[in-house]
């Protein structure tokens, strides 16, 4: 882990964050993993028994059966507490050559992490669900005022949220609805912001507090992994993987390192 936190300083290793980061802090105010998000959704609207586990179908149930604006609502109202960054999201932010960091998850603690620093920004996946349009992403700067993609490339760091964000933009892609465009054009890389294309080229990836055992976990991944050069690692429960997440590390040459996550944190910060 000491090599690899040398590899991210260096801007050689893409960090990759998932929501399990957040547990790192203790109880976290906001779900830590889909299908806890799904159990959260589905307590406040009732939901068919057959799609309370996965968030995808519930999030689109409740889309379809009370209004979009139901459930922006509801995201808002879930991911709105503000968790205070952990160790490695302190870390990121201080960084001083750091191009590409992305987080798959809804919160806003790596943003609030970068606060009080210049020379970044965020650009975060956009429900296209009422927009006029022909956009897949929205792009801040440090101060979250919305700005032009030109502006990306003078960043020192690019924090790209896949996504969506409660904060800023507050647009999130949960639905199925949501990623029937994105998914068909995944493949040719249209929805992948061109800077984010840029800044993975070259460079490897490293995925801490991530799981891949559902097909749109993996398909993101890939697609945002895709045409980078290596290499790569995750750190993941060996003994707990399911055979799907197994064939994916395989699959996309990912090196598993079999740490628990908080140990594996504190020896890349501290390394």
């Amino acid at each position: 882990m000491e090599t690899i936190g040398r590899l991210v300083a260096e801007g050689r290793l893409i960090p990759y964050l998932g929501p399990d980061l957040l547990t790192l802090a203790g109880a976290a105010p906001v779900p830590t993993a889909p299908r806890e998000l799904a159990a959260r959704l589905a307590a406040k609207i009732s939901v068919p028994a057959r799609i309370r586990g996965n968030v995808w179908s519930v999030a689109q149930y409740i889309e379809s059966n009370r209004h979009r604006i139901t459930l922006t609502r509801l995201m808002s109202e879930t991911f709105g507490p503000a968790l205070p960054p952990t160790a490695l999201h302190r870390w990121l932010a201080e960084l001083k050559w750091l191009p590409l960091v992305v987080d798959v998850w809804y919160d806003d603690t790596l943003p609030a992490a970068f606060a009080g620093r210049r020379n970044w920004g965020l650009v975060q996946g956009v429900t296209r669900a009422g927009e006029n349009l022909d956009i897949w992403a929205k792009y801040f700067d440090c101060a979250g005022r919305e700005c032009q993609s030109a502006d990306a490339p003078g960043w020192q760091t690019l924090v790209y949220k896949p996504h969506g964000c409660v904060r800023p933009g507050g647009s999130f892609l949960v639905s199925d609805s949501d990623y029937v465009e994105a998914l068909t054009e995944l493949d040719i890389q249209t929805p992948i912001p061109p800077e984010v294309q840029a800044r993975r080229a070259g460079r490897g990836f490293l995925f801490l507090g991530c799981r891949f055992y559902d097909q749109m976990l993996r398909t993101y991944a890939r697609q945002i992994m895709k045409r980078s050069s290596g290499p790569h690692y995750a750190v993941l429960p060996e003994a707990d993987l399911t055979r799907n997440e197994r064939r994916f590390l395989e699959e996309q040459a990912i090196v598993p390192v079999g740490l628990d996550l908080g140990t594996a944190v504190d020896r890349l910060t501290k390394g």
